[in-house]
């Protein structure tokens, strides 16, 4: 049961600023992904974002407060800090968290957990809505070959997520603890065990997610990965299923990925989300990171409000609009299903009265 729509998408939920895009108006993104960090600590086999070359750089804490402060009051509802790096690799990340949150802005964080040590859980928990944990592998020799790091960091994640656990039953935390993996060849026979290993230490949930080629990744060894043979894990992992756990298997984005296809032949999602890379970038999508006509300008140099609503954007948005052709972008990008539901709306089918 996929109780967080984590294979779906959630902007029914917000009526109000789909009507307001609906009637041609300027609307500010609901959802944002935020990279604090261009540095990571593991090398991913599978890694989408391997073409912007792990830089160590990271946000400036001062500029990045003022301009959460600033997005609050937009109306900018969440932020996933994930990225082109380990977020926790920055060095104020814990007091961005807080500030992020104190800014009215829900706060997730997409990691590798090996830094998220007891000090880091004691000072950020409180303050975050969920942390996912990307853990590619049931043991130390299987995790360590698909993060290409020491076997000695699959034993940090489960002792750091493990007292993650604790820290959230003993002071009654609203933070919803996940762990993901993504599917692959070297990696589908420990499925079942991960699952297992993930109940035991008090995870909320474990995503199955399929593989996804990012356009300009280096990596291409996983492009013709087929799901239909893994389907059946779907039922396996059902077993695994209660009141405080449950296994997300993401079939319709494993069907997605060996179909290919979308119903929509125009990007609409991009006013409703944003991304900010590690040097300050402020973007309209992750999938053309360093493609300029999706740049929109860069924090440092100017408010969000001023990006936002400034002619780069706007000449942006008109070109996604005439010219981007879809069948190039990602499969199963971020805001596919998304895309899915705006396209119905813009362009209903016959008979929608029959509701």
């Amino acid at each position: 049961m996929d109780k967080y729509g984590i294979d779906s998408h959630k902007l029914m939920y917000h009526v109000q600023r789909v009507h307001n895009w609906m009637d041609g108006k300027i609307i500010y993104p609901i959802y944002m992904e935020v990279s604090p960090s261009g540095a990571c600590n593991h090398r991913c086999l599978y890694c989408g974002l391997d073409f912007m070359e792990y830089k160590p750089q990271y946000l400036k804490t001062d500029v990045l407060k003022e301009r959460l402060s600033e997005l609050g009051k937009l109306g900018l509802k969440s932020i996933m800090y994930a990225g082109e790096g380990e977020p926790f690799l920055h060095r104020d990340m814990a007091e961005i968290i807080e500030h992020t949150n104190k800014s009215n802005i829900d706060v997730g964080i997409t990691t590798n957990g090996v830094l998220l040590n007891k000090k880091v859980v004691d000072s950020t928990l409180e303050f975050t809505n969920w942390i996912k944990v990307s853990i590619n592998g049931a043991t130390r020799n299987t995790y360590s070959k698909i993060h290409r790091t020491k076997p000695e960091d699959f034993d940090k994640v489960i002792e750091n997520m493990s007292y993650a656990a604790k820290v959230k039953r003993d002071n009654g935390y609203f933070c919803t603890l996940g762990m993901q993996l993504v599917l692959l060849p070297e990696n589908s026979h420990e499925v079942l065990k991960l699952a297992a290993l993930s109940k035991d230490i008090g995870m909320d949930y474990l995503v199955i997610k399929p593989y996804s080629q990012h356009p300009q990744s280096k990596t291409t060894e996983y492009s013709a990965i087929q799901y239909g043979d893994y389907e059946y894990l779907g039922n396996e992992l059902k077993k695994f299923n209660t009141a405080d756990f449950n296994v997300i298997f993401r079939l319709r984005a494993m069907e997605k990925w060996d179909d290919g296809g979308r119903n929509y032949r125009r990007c609409l999602a991009l006013p409703f989300w944003s991304y900010i890379d590690a040097g300050g970038n402020v973007w309209g999508c992750s999938v053309y990171l360093r493609d300029e006509r999706f740049l929109y300008g860069n924090i440092y140099e100017q408010t969000f409000q001023e990006i936002w609503n400034g002619e780069k954007r706007m000449q942006s948005l008109r070109e996604v609009s005439e010219k981007l052709d879809t069948s190039q972008c990602r499969v199963n990008c971020r805001m596919d299903e998304i895309n899915r539901y705006l396209w119905k709306l813009k362009f209903p089918p016959e008979h929608v009265n029959f509701i």
